[in-house]
């Protein structure tokens, strides 16, 4: 399981997780003063923001999935593989209708970012192998 380095979640005092393989670090905190409320990711210098919902859609939809998914981590306009958790991620099918990201620009890699949230939350078991990792829903 991917664990909560320090932080209770909030910008002063983020969660501080690992990426999928565990080889970058990156901090997360939940933004709900923003419109819409944000969960905010900052790697190194880059700030990355996807919308909160998408941890309680992920789960819902990875629970209605019953199965190993495969994350399909990519930057935003690049290609993503079909029935992976980021083609999903910006699909005009999800409850958002398109992307979670909020950063034109660095809307993408929502899989290699948001699963490890929902991981830190209980709500997904994750795999950590250095590539093609899968999520599924606990």
């Amino acid at each position: 399981m991917n664990r909560v380095t320090y932080g209770t979640g909030v910008a002063g005092d983020p969660w501080i997780l690992k990426t999928p393989p565990l080889t970058s670090a990156f901090e997360v905190w939940k933004d709900e003063a923003t419109d819409p409320p944000a969960l905010v990711v900052q790697v190194g210098k880059t700030q990355l923001s996807y919308q909160l919902r998408a941890i309680a859609d992920a789960h819902a939809m990875l629970k209605a999935h019953g199965d190993w998914m495969p994350l399909g981590n990519a930057d935003e306009g690049k290609p993503v593989k079909d029935g992976t958790l980021e083609a999903w991620a910006r699909d005009a099918g999800n409850p958002v209708g398109g992307y979670y990201g909020l950063r034109k620009g660095y809307r993408g890699r929502f899989a290699n970012y948001v699963a490890p949230v929902l991981e830190m939350l209980g709500l997904v078991e994750l795999e950590h192998n250095a590539r093609n990792n899968r999520v599924r829903a606990l």
